[in-house]
């Protein structure tokens, strides 16, 4: 998986935002991270909706894995973090996991958006958090 998270974000920085593997398209942002227990700066590329201009939405859903991602973990013990977007370049944000009906209409969106997510949703007994990252 590194190596092909490192190929999606060198494909992403190449080309201004845009990612053709998979079609990810622009949709995708660059999450850098700190990790929890190590300290160790971590960069992470993620499907994202944009909820508005100062918002941005992912969702921890790792394939739809049994247990969350490790970014996850990494941002609720360093919540300020910083994504590189296809249009406003490096953004400074504080990352919150939404929860109850909120989580839900966020997950919604993410699950209009491509069959890949319902399909997650469908391997998995957790509930896939969804992370709501707001410009600082």
């Amino acid at each position: 998986m590194p190596d092909w998270n490192q190929n999606i974000i060198d494909e992403f920085r190449a080309n201004g935002g845009t990612v053709t593997t998979m079609g990810f398209g622009r949709a995708l942002v660059l999450l850098h991270h700190t990790g929890a227990r190590t300290g160790t700066r971590r960069v992470a590329p993620l499907a994202a909706v944009r909820a508005d201009r100062d918002t941005w939405l992912v969702a921890a859903s790792k394939g739809g894995a049994p247990d969350n991602p490790d970014w996850f973990h990494n941002v609720l013990a360093h919540p300020d973090v910083a994504i590189e977007t296809p249009d406003d370049g490096t953004v400074e944000v504080t990352a919150r996991a939404l929860e109850g009906t909120a989580r839900d209409d966020a997950w919604g969106r993410f699950t209009a958006m491509s069959d890949g997510f319902r399909d997650y949703e469908k391997k998995t007994t957790r509930v896939i958090p969804v992370v709501e990252l707001t410009r600082r």
